[in-house]
């Protein structure tokens, strides 16, 4: 097992479920992200998914294609955030998912990438626009390095396309609460709870939900079904809203976080 899978084995045994922020590498800056996660961290959070900025983000709304936007003005790389991470390592044990698009993994090479991960202290990678079909040298690097592959069910999966990715996801299984893309909403999808339903019955794995989750209440309702709740653009519209004092954006992000938190531990599900 690596740290997510413990973690998650953790949380079951504790009828607990899992607060995972979602950060933009390098927005604003990686010194920033390294403060961020931290205070992510002490806010609350169980895991941190860590996201690789990227050109054309396809599966991200405008939140988080502007946070990749910054990320990129400082020629933020791949490479860069890797070595964020390991020291990191050196102030905490939090499990990290790398939210990566497949370009920049296949322009390092599947197994120099997992290897450098691996030693990195990456437990996990979420590549939103690599179907399972075409994810075996992926798959295989990734089980050797012993790093959790976890790929994404939607509202239009169908039964037979569930199985397919609940067989390949380790780690946990990303379900996303909408069609469309990453964004904060007002209200959450009615499809969430039939979803996980169905995902259900197809896996015992630990199943967590993004895509739209912005408030407390919101949180606590995805962990009354699922086992996880991911919450991306609503902490990077905090960061973005005091960019222009560091102890003010991480007061900020820190208490908003906090809030989230609680909403996902107080769920009585």
């Amino acid at each position: 097992m690596n740290r997510i899978d413990k973690k998650f084995k953790t949380l079951r045994e504790q009828n607990r479920r899992a607060f995972m922020p979602y950060l933009c590498a390098g927005d604003p800056t990686l010194e920033h992200s390294e403060k961020l996660l931290l205070a992510l961290e002490e806010a609350g959070a169980d895991l941190i998914e860590l996201g690789v900025p990227f050109s054309d983000p396809i599966a991200d709304g405008p939140t988080i294609q502007r946070a990749s936007e910054r990320a990129l003005k400082h020629r933020t790389s791949l490479q860069q955030i890797l070595e964020m991470v390991k020291t990191l390592r050196q102030h905490t044990d939090i499990p990290i998912a790398l939210m990566s698009y497949y370009n920049p993994i296949f322009s390092m090479g599947e197994s120099l990438f997992c290897e450098t991960a691996q030693d990195a202290g990456v437990d996990g990678v979420i590549v939103p626009d690599l179907p399972p079909e075409e994810a075996q040298p992926l798959l295989e690097a990734a089980t050797h390095y012993n790093l959790s592959t976890i790929f994404l069910v939607a509202p239009t999966s169908s039964p037979e396309r569930m199985q397919r990715i609940a067989s390949v996801s380790t780690g946990f299984i990303y379900c996303v609460s909408l069609t469309g893309v990453t964004g904060a909403r007002a209200t959450l999808s009615d499809e969430v709870a039939p979803m996980i339903t169905e995902l259900r019955k197809h896996t015992d794995k630990p199943i967590s939900v993004g895509f739209g989750v912005s408030t407390p209440e919101q949180a606590g309702q995805v962990a009354e079904v699922a086992d996880g709740v991911i919450v991306g653009s609503a902490i990077i519209n905090v960061i973005e809203e005091n960019m222009e004092d560091e102890v003010k954006m991480l007061a900020a992000v820190k208490r908003f976080a906090s809030g989230l938190a609680a909403g996902t531990k107080n769920s009585t599900s």
